[in-house]
Parts: C-alpha cells; sequence; structure tokens
C-alpha cells in the first residue's frame, strides 16, 4: 500500500511531538485580555515585551496557569502582522507552538513530506524555533519548538518576527 503524503506528515509529527508549549493569541486589547485571562480563568503575567521589526511591532505578555502558557500578542499598528491577522482572521489563536524532540530532525522529516517554512530554523540559548507557512482554511500557523530552557529568549522573538516582517506573514 502506497503512504500518503498525509500519512508521512502525521508520523513524522506524532514521531517527535512532546505536547502543546504554548498558544499565542492575537487580541485587539492586551490589557482588556490579560484582566479576563488573570481575573476569570486564574493565570499569572509572568512576562511582558514589546517587539519591534523594521516597520512594525507588536506587544505581547506570557501568562501561565499551572502547566499551560498562552502568549497574548497586540499589533502596535494597523500594519503589525498581529493587526493583519486581527483583520484577516479575527482575535483569536494566531498560532500553536508544539514542543518537539530533535527539532532539526522534526523539520527535516515535515519538509521532506512537504510542510512549508515561512522561518528558517532560529537557535538562542537552550532554544530552538521555526514557524510554518500559515493554513489558509484554518488560519492556524504551527510553531516547532525545542527548549532546554524556561522561557522566551529576545533575540529568538525579534528574529522570527523580522522574518515572518520580510515574508509579508501574519
Amino acid at each position: 500500500m502506497a503512504t500518503t503524503l498525509n500519512q508521512v506528515s502525521q508520523s513524522a509529527l506524532a514521531k517527535y511531538a512532546q505536547g502543546i508549549d504554548h498558544l499565542a493569541i492575537a487580541v485587539s486589547d492586551l490589557e482588556k485580555s490579560i484582566s479576563w485571562f488573570t481575573t476569570v480563568l486564574g493565570f499569572s503575567v509572568k512576562e511582558r515585551r514589546k517587539t519591534e521589526g523594521a516597520s512594525t511591532g507588536m506587544i505581547s505578555a506570557v501568562l501561565e496557569a499551572g502547566t499551560l502558557t498562552v502568549v497574548l500578542l497586540e499589533g502596535t499598528n494597523p500594519g503589525s502582522q498581529v493587526s493583519k491577522f486581527v483583520e484577516r482572521y479575527g482575535p483569536g489563536v494566531q498560532h500553536v507552538a508544539i514542543r518537539v524532540t530533535n527539532i532539526d530532525a522534526a523539520v527535516h522529516d515535515l519538509r521532506s513530506a512537504g510542510l512549508q517554512f515561512d522561518t528558517s530554523l532560529i537557535s538562542g540559548t537552550g532554544l530552538k524555533q521555526i514557524f510554518t507557512r500559515r493554513d489558509e482554511g484554518s488560519g492556524l500557523m504551527i510553531e516547532l519548538i525545542e527548549r532546554n530552557a524556561e522561557g522566551f529568549a529576545d533575540q529568538n522573538v525579534k528574529q522570527l518576527f523580522q522574518e515572518l516582517e520580510q515574508k509579508n506573514s501574519f
């Protein structure tokens, strides 16, 4: 029996996936969203950051509740990647970060199965990340992440943002 592209993709992802690392949610009002997540759901804010690209930017907040991590994102101007996402798809899940083992092999296997990526594999201290091309049907982008450290590295976030900005990916 011939192996389909879908079967190869499923087995490649299943081979390396360890679970959801975090959900990134695009919002139109960061402070209002933080309030809802902390007051109603009991998340706590672990960090805040402002990321600037060549012409756009975003502000974000990392929130945690137990083992759950949510990153809230708001564009800083109408041309921001996050603002464009909200305009096209509405507020909601902008990407799902899947924690993987051996990200180099996972990327190779998934690329061989036909998955397209919008960024290079970006490495920082204890952290490797890459973003897929957004699926037009669902609006979803997948981030593969291999981490040996807590939190997010400023340089990784900035480089990922800049690469997506250069491709006009949102």
